[in-house]
């Protein structure tokens, strides 16, 4: 999304606050609509805060969820080979990863009721600014054939739930880290915070995060216990903010052809339905920071393990390409 540049004067809270007023003006008919506002990129900075105060995020939960106007089911889509039940709770997930802060606020939703889903998880997983995912390291940006950023560490790794072959043609992991890698429960408003970076790219795919949202189940000592997985999706980005990163460190050091979103296979074309996050930043300066909404309307009683084809079609015959 393209916004304008704001004083560095104008308190973040008073940002936040416009953005509201003017996000709650737009009819958006279940699906978040694009929002172009002056003075914006000062709300994104909050992004590249170790902490961003209580108003801030309650103002930008306010703007997601300012429609009330019951959604359309969030599109179902693969799980991928790069799923890892680790189920580490915690709201930053960057540990040691470099690249363009990103503050990920996402909200779940009955698709029937419109009502807020409570004390549920919602988990991401994504690749790295060079296109590499944790777990994964010796694979490269893309399945293979790229260059790893360090040794993997010793030990064995937590295996994937399924196994290789497995549901969403799971790989073998190679090591045992963990950076963008991250799971929380809801709260009332049926929200959750991660604190992460933009996403890189790598061979196939347009830039994306996977996500699931559970249900049914509690947080107990050993992580999320009982219930099921309602929803298995993935987010997207605008065009528009993957061409401004290309030229900044980390992501200029990025030799992958880049697939754009228009191009990729799984992005179901379908905006917000299908994953697309409304985004806030500085468009001249999105190293700043971006803050990434979306609301998800999911079934909570359905199972939705991502075993499925692309757009939430019939299971394929065989596994996906490790670029899911």
């Amino acid at each position: 999304m393209d916004v304008s540049r704001t004083s560095p004067e104008e308190p973040d809270n008073a940002l936040v606050s416009r953005l509201v007023s003017r996000r709650r003006m737009l009819l958006l008919g279940g699906a978040a609509g694009a929002i172009a506002l002056s003075g914006a990129g000062a709300v994104a900075s909050a992004a590249d805060r170790n902490t961003a105060g209580a108003g801030t995020l309650d103002s930008v939960k306010a703007a997601a969820s300012a429609s009330s106007a019951c959604m359309s089911l969030t599109t179902e889509q693969i799980e991928g080979p790069y799923y890892i039940d680790y189920e580490l709770f915690r709201e930053n997930v960057v540990e040691d990863r470099t690249g363009i802060p990103l503050l990920l606020v996402l909200r779940a939703v009955d698709s029937t009721t419109c009502k807020p889903i409570r004390n549920s998880a919602i988990e991401i997983w994504h690749c790295d600014a060079s296109g590499v995912y944790s777990g994964y390291t010796q694979n490269g940006n893309g399945g293979g054939g790229g260059t790893p950023p360090g040794p993997p560490p010793s030990g064995t790794p937590t295996a994937p739930p399924g196994g290789p072959g497995g549901p969403g043609g799971h790989a073998t992991p190679t090591d045992d880290l963990t950076w963008l890698r991250g799971i929380q429960m809801t709260d009332h408003q049926g929200f959750v915070t991660f604190r992460t970076v933009f996403p890189g790219w790598y061979a196939g795919r347009a830039v994306h995060i996977h996500t699931k949202v559970h249900t049914g189940g509690s947080r107990t000592s050993d992580g999320y216990t009982g219930g099921h997985t309602c929803h298995t999706g993935q987010f997207y980005f605008s065009e528009d903010s993957v061409k401004a990163t290309a030229d900044i460190a980390p992501y200029s050091a990025n030799t992958i052809t880049r697939m754009t979103l228009d191009e990729d296979f799984i992005y179901p074309k379908t905006g917000t339905q299908g994953g697309l996050l409304e985004l806030v930043y500085d468009n001249r300066h999105i190293e700043r920071g971006v803050i990434g909404y979306i609301t998800m309307a999911v079934d909570p009683s359905a199972t939705n393990d991502g075993e499925g084809a692309p757009g939430g079609g019939p299971a394929p015959t065989a596994p996906p390409s490790p670029s899911a």
